[in-house]
């Protein structure tokens, strides 16, 4: 398709006769709200992340009542969600547009993209929907849609195709309604121009769409990297008595930055020889294994973790002396913010 205003109009017509997307954020001219909304959705599924935006909502409606939140209070509501670095930035640029921007937020894509954790197509989402600056989104939904219409074959991982694609984003984008296009372009990549069994019986643009056209549509778009991921094993000490716990807050630039945890000993590969042993001796007193609870998975997109819980028996919890430990009652232990591994098993062995 050669005409960058046909393919606006053809997205724009379906969005306004065939689109029922219904979402809390649409419409909303309140861009804290929609930067929330956008935060929250940073991989995450539309489903999974619902709820979160309306507990944030809920807990602060407005964009100083985030900054004056604990720290703690933000990543427990955040539990669950991953990718926790989010939940950080969100509290620390809350902050500094609630108390260095005298609670302006930014209206210029320009000024936007300088906020901490605000990338392009954040920037570009608040800017156009608000704002409404002509700045095309780019994200997994829009480039699938481009490179399926437009049969483009150049890997969007690489420095060649981010260029050709935000390129040809910002080319298509309409001008005259650049909200209403770049909401249009994300939800036809969700919900119509999926990545699996895509609607193509339902799609405006089947009669120009090169991958429909040339039965290349499970071939588009073209990815040049496969993510290695790095193998984690994680053995988390439940080192408790029938009041106590012992758990510990997370720090340095690892995961799970500001969250807390079950004292643990990590490796590279499975530990299956002398694991009471290594635990005397990591905990500088003779203890026993009561037992193990089951495997849990968990895949990142640059890590996959194996953990395990050992039930540890014959533990003096006032002298455990692990960095950061502390000992905490157990009926306090939903004031804390978990990893959702931690979480679980918490849950599951009724301790939350």
């Amino acid at each position: 398709m050669k005409n960058s205003t046909r393919f606006s109009t053809l997205l724009l017509d379906w969005n306004r006769n065939s689109n029922d997307r219904q979402m809390p954020w649409k419409g909303e001219r309140d861009p804290y709200l929609v930067w929330l909304s956008e935060i929250i959705l940073q991989q995450t599924r539309v489903e999974q992340g619902l709820p979160y935006f309306l507990r944030f909502k809920e807990a602060y409606p407005t964009l100083h009542d985030l900054a004056d939140a604990p720290e703690d209070d933000v990543m427990r509501l955040w539990q669950g969600l991953g990718y926790y670095s989010r939940a950080r930035n969100l509290h620390h640029t809350a902050k500094h547009i609630a108390y260095e921007l005298k609670g302006e937020f930014p209206s210029t894509y320009h000024d936007i993209v300088k906020l901490k954790g605000i990338g392009p197509y954040t920037a570009a989402a608040i800017s156009s929907f608000i704002f409404g600056e002509r700045q095309a989104v780019v994200d997994g939904n829009v480039i699938r849609v481009l490179a399926r219409v437009y049969g483009i074959e150049l890997p969007f991982d690489t420095t060649d195709g981010r260029k050709h694609f935000s390129h040809l984003a910002q080319e298509l984008i309409s001008a005259e309604h650049p909200g209403e296009y770049n909401q249009a372009i994300m939800d036809f990549g969700a919900t119509v121009c999926t990545p699996l069994n895509p609607k193509c019986e339902e799609c405006p643009f089947s009669k120009v769409c090169v991958a429909y056209q040339k039965n290349l549509i499970s071939e588009l778009p073209v990815k040049s990297k496969k993510i290695v991921k790095k193998e984690r094993y994680f053995y988390y000490l439940v080192l408790k008595n029938d009041k106590e716990i012992i758990i510990s807050k997370r720090s340095g630039d690892d995961i799970w930055k500001g969250l807390y945890i079950l004292p643990y000993i990590e490796s590279d590969k499975p530990i299956r020889k002398n694991i009471a042993q290594r635990l005397s001796e990591y905990l500088g007193q003779k203890v026993s294994v009561a037992g193990y609870s089951k495997p849990y998975s968990q895949q990142l997109t640059h890590q996959s973790h194996q953990s395990v819980f050992i039930f540890v028996e014959g533990v003096d919890l006032q002298n455990v002396h692990i960095d950061g430990a502390m000992r905490v009652p157990l009926d306090k232990l939903s004031t804390f913010g978990f990893p959702k591994t931690v979480y679980l098993f918490l849950v599951e062995n009724s301790l939350l």
